[in-house]
């Protein structure tokens, strides 16, 4: 039996451990892309993406929205034009600097964002439904434990897949 043993581990990782999260994973994925489906006559992924991160981090400016998307500021530009022209997003001056825009989501955009949340967490009760009430104490505690070690490697990468923070 294969294991790898990160250096903070007390004893090796397993195979089975490993196989384990892979399957759940796989679940969870499936979960954010049903959600995404939900929402893909309104949004494209990238625009998507857009509004979950100005709406986990508040405001952000073209620039910043850019850099936390890895993308040009020309596409982001172009990718707020289109919410602006829905109505899921506004630019508005900055208070603090008026040379400077800042990105909100309108009603409508907090909605789409809150409906796609409010899929996912449906979808997982379900699921968790079908786990005994006993298993699902531990489940929920070893996924805590896991959530955070994986924040420590992934932190900024959880909106790639439309998932706030």
């Amino acid at each position: 039996m294969n294991s790898q043993q990160p250096s903070t581990a007390a004893s090796p990782v397993t195979d089975e451990e490993i196989d384990a999260m892979t399957r759940a994973a796989g679940a969870l994925i499936g979960i954010a892309a049903q959600s995404v489906a939900e929402v893909e006559d309104q949004v494209t992924l990238p625009q998507l993406r857009a509004l979950v991160l100005i709406e986990s981090r508040g405001t952000l400016n073209l620039n910043g929205l850019a850099s936390a998307m890895g993308i040009h500021p020309s596409n982001a530009t172009r990718a707020c034009d289109r919410l602006v022209a829905t109505g899921l997003l506004i630019r508005r001056e900055s208070a603090t600097d008026r040379r400077n825009l800042v990105l909100e989501l309108t009603d409508r955009g907090r909605d789409l964002v809150d409906s796609v949340i409010a899929h996912r967490r449906a979808t997982v009760a379900q699921v968790l439904s079908h786990v005994p009430e006993r298993r699902r104490r531990g489940l929920a505690s070893a996924m805590a434990a896991f959530a955070a070690g994986a924040g420590e490697l992934f932190a900024d990468d959880a909106w790639k897949l439309g998932w706030p923070k």
